[in-house]
């Protein structure tokens, strides 16, 4: 069976050693005569499983003991809320601050907006110059000097990777640099988790659905600093309340138990690989090479301000975007899947995560240059 060249903003390609290795193992997993789908959450074999997808995760990212390791349910939008309903009321003025940089950060801090006093730090959802050029909105990042951080808040929140719009936080900002001692980022990483060095020590909590980078829907990770655990309103549910899961180490109530084993394979082939650093260098290849020929093609544009640009999440549109439907119909045939944008944004989209190979990126550039050719 020939496998396509998968682009999917997620869920999305998996490792094919991880797809082959949880196939070996569907039915006996290590010679316990059961499949992971039919294990007990507390018996030895998956707390073995659990344990271990968390201690490699800590030695990918560098977590310390300082922050639990969570594997929680309902992907990044349920923790679009959960998250507030934690953190929140922790400094007892009820209020956090939030920047706004693409549809999720929106959705986020719509959500949000349920539980408390939420405020705008910063938004790109208007038009702007830069270095000449005018961006549209969403296509650009606020400079961290022009964040307007409360330090009444309990947490600022960013999106640091826009899987729609493809803009990036790449350099996460200090205290120092916000001018606020006590009011800790709380990031939703989801779309470049596990791709590039992260540091987590910056911030006070770091969540991500795993359908990108880290595995399957259907498990969402969070880092937390455990002196941000305890602060739960009164009508945060049990199974979310962070100081219920992470003293049973995610197993506080049945877990989705198949979506954290797949994590952990994906985790074990990280390491195998050489780790997040060898992922960024990987990563870096492919989207230099994607960004290096959208720069200059006359055909295809990126919309988005450069120093903003994702390595993950590659938006782009056609001069002529009657050509839309025949370019797609054309890179299915070619065996290049998933590439339609969002609904919102139209035009097309590459999302070139850990788990699709620079080969992947150089059939894809090879297609463009060819429909370039046929139709430019």
């Amino acid at each position: 069976m020939a496998r396509l060249w998968n682009f999917s903003a997620g869920p999305s390609a998996l490792p094919e050693a991880v797809l082959r290795q949880a196939a070996e193992e569907m039915l006996d997993w290590h010679g316990s005569g059961v499949s992971v789908m039919e294990m007990s959450h507390r018996g030895k074999h998956f707390v073995q499983i659990c344990d271990e997808a968390e201690q490699d995760l800590r030695e990918l990212l560098g977590v310390s003991d300082d922050y639990a390791v969570l594997f929680m349910q309902g992907g990044a939008t349920a923790e679009n809320a959960i998250v507030p309903m934690n953190l929140i009321g922790r400094r007892g003025a009820g209020a956090a601050d939030y920047v706004l940089t693409g549809q999720w950060s929106v959705k986020s801090h719509k959500e949000a907006a349920k539980y408390g006093d939420v405020h705008v730090a910063a938004s790109s959802g208007s038009e702007t110059e830069l270095d000449g050029k005018t961006q549209k909105p969403w296509t650009w990042v606020p400079p961290v000097e022009t964040w307007k951080v409360r330090k009444n808040a309990a947490y600022l929140h960013f999106c640091s990777n826009e899987t729609i719009g493809g803009v990036e936080i790449a350099d996460w900002p200090t205290a120092g640099q916000l001018g606020v001692d006590d009011v800790p980022l709380v990031v939703d990483a989801s779309s470049h988790f596990l791709s590039r060095h992260l540091d987590v020590s910056r911030t006070g909590m770091v969540y991500a659905g795993a359908q990108k980078n880290a595995g399957p829907a259907g498990v969402t990770v969070v880092v937390i600093r455990r002196d941000m655990i305890g602060h739960a309103l009164p009508i945060c549910p049990s199974a979310f309340d962070y100081a219920n899961v992470a003293p049973e180490h995610s197993r506080f109530n049945t877990p989705p138990t198949y979506a954290i084993y797949i994590a952990g394979l994906v985790f074990k082939w990280i390491k195998a690989q050489g780790g997040v650093a060898a992922m960024e260098r990987m990563n870096i290849a492919k989207s230099e090479l994607l960004y290096g020929y959208l720069d200059n093609s006359g055909f295809y544009r990126n919309p988005v301000h450069a120093p903003a640009r994702s390595r993950m999440n590659v938006p782009f549109v056609l001069a002529d975007e009657s050509l839309n439907d025949a370019f797609l119909k054309g890179a299915d045939e070619a065996g290049l899947t998933q590439l339609k944008g969002h609904k919102s944004v139209g035009g097309m989209r590459a999302s070139i995560y850990n788990a699709v190979p620079l080969e992947a990126v150089q059939a894809l550039v090879a297609y463009m240059q060819d429909f370039e050719r046929r139709h430019g």
